[in-house]
């Protein structure tokens, strides 16, 4: 029965792939209609010691299948043996998440972004500040199973939507330039749109055209960029140090 679940639902739902990416889907509510162990015993071991909050419901989901069948469900088995389908977020309430006029955090947008395990990076640091969300541009899929596995499961705390330039969240336009000024004299507020270009290509003529504000992150002479996650998570910092998080 669960392979035939799990058969029906691949197609519609989001791969949860490891022990972490199904602990944080299921504690910040995401529907999980099916989940597989190749050893539920070592799972919800794992739980009790890491995650006892979802112990109970890791035991009611998780079902024990062997080795070889777990390893056709998922593109690269995980160290934890580990994997669930869960239900996609609506985008409609994402998208209300997102434009909401009072938020209380920023959105971070990656415009054009081409590195899937650098988005799941993203995501992972934007839940832990409690950001309202992850916007990309272009074409890169921010609910590809590799980046729901590098956000390990963070997905469902935060709203992750793909839009155009044009469809970005209301708010002031906060874009990370090197020719912008520098970030320590900006105070970036709660409601800030804060964009970051690709890792090669920086910023599209588009989204350039539409930031507010250009600004940079310190960094030292002749050191020619920072990872795009790092960027992130440093511009987040900044905007905590006003009170967030």
């Amino acid at each position: 029965m669960t392979l035939t679940s799990w058969n029906r639902l691949a197609d519609t739902c989001v791969l949860l792939d490891g022990f972490h990416a199904l602990k944080h889907a299921v504690r910040f509510g995401a529907e999980v209609p099916v989940a597989v162990a190749v050893d539920r015993e070592a799972a919800l071991a794992l739980a009790e010691e890491l995650a006892p909050d979802v112990r109970e419901t890791l035991d009611a989901l998780l079902t024990e299948v062997p080795e070889p069948t777990y390893a056709s469900l998922v593109p690269r088995p995980h160290p934890t043996a580990v994997a669930a389908l869960a239900v996609r977020p609506s985008r409609a309430a994402n998208l209300e998440k997102l434009a909401h006029p009072s938020r209380s955090a920023p959105v971070v947008v990656l415009d054009n972004p081409r590195n899937l395990g650098n988005a799941g990076a993203v995501i992972r640091l934007a839940a832990g500040f409690g950001a309202t969300g992850v916007v990309t541009t272009g074409t890169l899929d921010p609910w590809h199973p590799t980046v729901v596995r590098g956000g390990a499961g963070l997905h469902f705390a935060t709203a992750v939507e793909r839009l155009d330039v044009a469809e970005l969240p209301p708010g002031p336009v906060f874009a990370l330039d090197p020719e912008g000024g520098d970030i320590r004299g900006i105070e970036l507020p709660d409601d800030a749109v804060l964009a970051f270009g690709s890792e090669r290509s920086g910023l599209s003529a588009e989204l350039r055209a539409r930031a507010d504000h250009l600004v940079a992150l310190p960094m030292r002479p002749q050191v020619s960029s920072y990872n795009l996650a790092t960027s992130v998570a440093m511009t987040l910092y900044h905007w905590s140090l006003g009170g967030g998080v």
